[in-house]
């Protein structure tokens, strides 16, 4: 017997206020997972990002700006 099924016959053996009980609990674990997923979406993006606009710099041989670049120095 497939999970929801053994939750749907467990369901149907509760009242009605146990039974509105598990829903929202049911819709709080949706909206977790759901949440979850969009902020993996939002680091696997910001990581590709990073790595989008620092591939090939470690192939440079020499740095695009020294020091003498620096118009202000902090010590």
């Amino acid at each position: 017997m497939a999970i929801a099924e053994k939750i749907q016959k467990y369901l149907q053996e509760l009242p009605e206020p146990l039974q509105e009980e598990a829903l929202d609990f049911v819709e709080y674990l949706f909206i977790k997972a759901k949440n979850r997923s969009a902020k993996q979406e939002a680091k696997d993006w910001s990581d590709f990002s990073l790595a989008s606009a620092m591939s090939g710099m470690e192939d440079e041989d020499t740095p695009l700006y020294t020091i003498d670049d620096l118009k202000v120095i902090f010590k």
